[in-house]
Parts: C-alpha cells; structure tokens; sequence
C-alpha cells in the first residue's frame, strides 16, 4: 500500500505554515513546529532536508530560522514529498536496476501498471503547488 509517512504529512504541514508568512519572513523552528502541531526536533530533521533540496533558507544564529527559497507558486507538492519519503515507486520492480522478484520467461503484465500509478502520481503531485494548498488553509 502507499501511504504518506507521518514524516511527509509532518513536511506538508510545515511548508504550508512557512507558505502562509509573509515573503522573506524568518521562521523559528519553534514557530513552525508549534503552529504545525509537530515535535520541533522532528521537524528540524524534515527542514534539514528541505534545506538541502533548496526547498527553504535555512539562517542559524540570533534572528535564526527558515524562509521559503522560492515563491511558494514554484515549489511543488511532489518536491516537498520527495524530500521526506524519496522518489515515487509504488513498487520496486520500478527502481532502477531492477526488483522485480520474478524469475520465469514470461514479461510481468502488471509493469506497465504500475508505470501507470506512478505516472499518474507524480502528475498529480507536481500540478499542485505550495502555495494552493496555502491559500486554501
């Protein structure tokens, strides 16, 4: 089954309240995770992440926190959720190189299916953006 980790809800949650600032407003960690409802040091890791994947500014020292690195409009549902969870594969015969457990001659018939899921997915996912999701909030 694919689920969403609390890990990636978590992510949303503190994206979206970073959405709803101000333009360049610094956030502490504190803020976020509090008005997230999130534990702060759960989120400090999914910030570190996002940090790395030039989703937010990261600024540390006094007047330390976290802004978005771009326009909320530009940054997609799907790079916030790939930043916490990885890449979408709903199953791993879809990783490169290969996992798929059969053996026999016969072509699997559910591949391109899953290529399909995937597919569809990942369309869904990168047609929202941050900032829809924040002005629905």
């Amino acid at each position: 089954m694919m689920e969403l980790t609390r890990k990636g809800e978590y992510a949303i949650r503190g994206i979206l309240y970073l959405a709803s600032q101000p333009l360049g407003k610094v956030s502490l960690i504190s803020e976020i995770a509090e008005a997230a409802e999130v534990p702060q040091t759960f989120l400090a890791k999914i910030f570190q992440s996002f940090a790395k994947m030039g989703i937010v500014n990261s600024y540390r020292g006094t007047g330390g926190g976290f802004t978005l690195a771009r326009h909320p409009g530009k940054i997609t549902l799907r790079e916030v959720v790939e930043a916490v969870e990885g890449p979408i594969i709903p199953n791993r015969c879809l990783i490169e190189g290969g996992g798929c457990d059969r053996r026999g001659n016969l072509p699997c018939c559910v591949h391109e299916v899953w290529k399909d899921v995937q597919a569809g997915v990942v369309r869904v996912l990168d047609g929202v953006t941050i900032e829809q999701l924040a002005q629905k909030g």
